[in-house]
């Protein structure tokens, strides 16, 4: 089933040439960078890493969004440490999450009740259910 937004609230634009071996840039030039195939030599980054960054970004983003209305407040050292996986699949290639969240000085059931929270609205979880396989852990 296909969401449809309600809104277009950004549009991120890049420009992307040579694939796994390229350079990637954003419209505004913020982003500027060299990409090298997983596990290649090379001074660049790959898919995977990116994926995985801006993934975790995100997750922290939709945990700060939701903190309010489960009355807690994500810790300043709140961190995501994210691994993405890049392997064969009966279709080509897919890729696989974990993500093993720190929420510091928070109680057990509240850091897992906003991890929960969070799953629920995050852009990258919503676009991945049901597709990838994902897993959450509260470290």
């Amino acid at each position: 089933m296909t969401t449809s937004l309600d809104k277009v609230l950004y549009t991120a634009h890049a420009h992307t040439t040579g694939g796994r071996d390229g350079a990637s840039r954003s419209d505004d030039g913020r982003l500027d960078i060299q990409l090298t195939p997983p596990g290649q030599a090379g001074n660049g980054t790959n898919p995977e890493q990116l994926f995985a960054s801006g993934y975790s970004a995100c997750f922290m983003g939709a945990m700060k969004a939701v903190a309010g209305r489960l009355q807690v407040a994500v810790p300043a050292d709140a961190a995501i440490d994210a691994e993405v996986d890049l392997g064969p699949t009966s279709h080509g290639y897919g890729v696989a999450v974990r993500m093993k969240i720190s929420l510091p000085g928070l109680e057990r059931d509240k850091a897992q009740a906003l991890i929960d929270a969070a799953h629920q609205v995050c852009p990258y979880s919503n676009a991945t259910r049901g597709n990838i396989p994902v897993t959450l852990t509260l470290a």
